[in-house]
């Protein structure tokens, strides 16, 4: 006997099951443009992969040398110890009186007192007495009635004798008791040197707000500060002229300083020095290499402001003393920066001067943590429960405007040193997310939005 269906019942099971094909159907859509839009804000392993060399496999000559332990190099290194005593020298002004003859004073009347001269307000000098002679470019000076003394390399003291000796030798005074010739210091020699600052009021802001949050705003204003500095004889160094100029380079300045020789500063003989250069590569060219820097002017001196541990500085005592027309140079660092970008905040950061910093700083500095949440929002959320990126891209410049991608493994680098390469000016740094990584995030926001529909349908259920 056969049992005949309700038509009622089947009606209302073809309804139930239409309305969970449907709502399985809403959950699987919702979950997969929730994934796609996951899929969209970098997680780009699967549809645009990228390698690169493993940081253990690297060569050596593309990791960057540490610089924590360098050692400021001491000031005094860039200043002279001046003599004992005064050596006098073209430029130098001295103050002499001679009784009756500078000025010249006629037999019946009393010899004027020497005049008195006060240094000014700048000078370290003591006051002084006698009219002023100039040491001439041959090192000699000029006094009536005899000839040229040479005073080049003499003390004062030195220079009083031989004036009372020209004058004996010339027999202008027949009592040597009455000859007393007074030599002062009215003004010391000095040299012009032109200082060239890019340090001074170069300094780095930060940007808040948005991706770029923490960013390193260069300022548009790249022009250096100039100055011409006169500075008094013994102490015509490398040290008085930053002194006068500002003080030693600060954090916005390159580790150097430069020094260009105004004495062999000729265009001409550098123009045919840099056509020599370039043209003895064109002659020999390599198909498999590029042309090599240009070495550095050799008029050009660096001199180092950061050595390392136990290492003297290459530089003569004699290098750091300054000529006249010499030019001290201290350029800026603005260009010492490096780049992130994929799953990092986007920006321009840059490189610490005097200690190291490596991929896991470098990360943090740009605003994102080794296991910290994808896409960096707060509060609960789908985002509380998704992996977060494993694998980390630098591209690191080469010779010949040539590149090398250096593959960082995170969980590795954050157990051992030897994984985290240091950073140097130029790199770009992009994290990434490893397939799968970006599978399981896939499958997490699919089954986290399933989960959600059901709760949300079951609610409604239940009214």
């Amino acid at each position: 006997m056969s049992m005949e269906r309700n038509p009622m019942t089947l009606v209302e099971s073809q309804s139930k099951r239409s309305r969970l094909l449907t709502r399985l159907f809403k959950s699987f859509s919702l979950a997969s443009l929730v994934a796609a839009g996951a899929m969209n804000v970098g997680c780009t392993a699967l549809t645009l992969p990228l390698s690169g060399i493993p940081v253990r496999r690297l060569p050596p000559q593309f990791l960057t040398q540490s610089k924590s332990n360098l050692v400021p190099l001491e000031p005094s290194r860039l200043t002279q110890e001046p003599p004992r005593q005064y050596l006098l020298d073209k430029g130098d002004i001295l103050g002499v009186w001679i009784e009756g003859v500078l000025p010249y004073t006629a037999a019946d009347k009393p010899p004027e007192p020497p005049p008195v001269n006060f240094p000014t307000a700048e000078s370290t000098l003591d006051p002084s007495l006698g009219f002023p002679i100039v040491v001439q470019e041959n090192g000699t000076i000029a006094l009536p009635s005899v000839e040229p003394i040479k005073v080049k390399g003499m003390t004062l003291e030195q220079v009083t004798d031989l004036i009372r000796k020209a004058y004996l030798d010339a027999r202008i005074f027949t009592d040597p008791s009455r000859l007393r010739p007074i030599v002062t210091m009215l003004k010391q020699r000095q040299y012009n040197v032109v200082v060239v600052r890019q340090d001074v009021g170069a300094a780095t802001s930060q940007q808040g707000g948005g991706a770029s949050k923490g960013a390193y705003i260069k300022g548009t204003d790249q022009s250096a500060k100039g100055s011409m500095i006169k500075l008094d004889a013994y102490k015509n160094d490398v040290l008085h002229a930053l002194m006068a100029s500002g003080g030693l380079p600060g954090v916005n300045a390159k580790n150097e300083i430069k020094i260009l020789r105004a004495s062999k500063a000729d265009q001409k003989k550098r123009d045919e020095f840099v056509q020599a250069f370039y043209q003895q590569y064109y002659n020999n060219p390599d198909p498999c290499g590029c042309p090599p820097p240009l070495p550095d002017d050799p008029s050009l001196l660096k001199i180092p402001m950061r050595l390392p541990p136990g290492v003297i500085p290459a530089f003569r005592t004699e290098d750091v003393i300054l000529e006249e027309g010499d030019v001290v140079y201290i350029e800026s660092r603005e260009a010492e920066v490096y780049y992130t970008g994929g799953m990092l905040p986007g920006g321009e950061w840059l490189v610490p001067r005097d200690y190291d910093l490596d991929v896991l700083g470098a990360m943090g500095v740009a605003g994102q943590g080794v296991g910290g949440i994808a896409g960096g929002g707060g509060g609960f959320g789908i985002q509380q429960f998704t992996v977060p990126p494993g694998r980390l891209f630098i591209l690191r410049k080469t010779p010949c405007n040539g590149q090398i991608t250096i593959e960082v493994d995170l969980a590795l680098a954050a157990q051992d040193p030897r994984e985290r390469p240091l950073i140097q000016p130029g790199d770009t740094l992009i994290l990434r997310y490893k397939p799968v990584e970006e599978i399981m995030n896939f499958s997490l926001f699919a089954g986290f939005t399933y989960g959600v529909q059901l709760l949300i349908q079951g609610g409604q259920g239940v009214r």
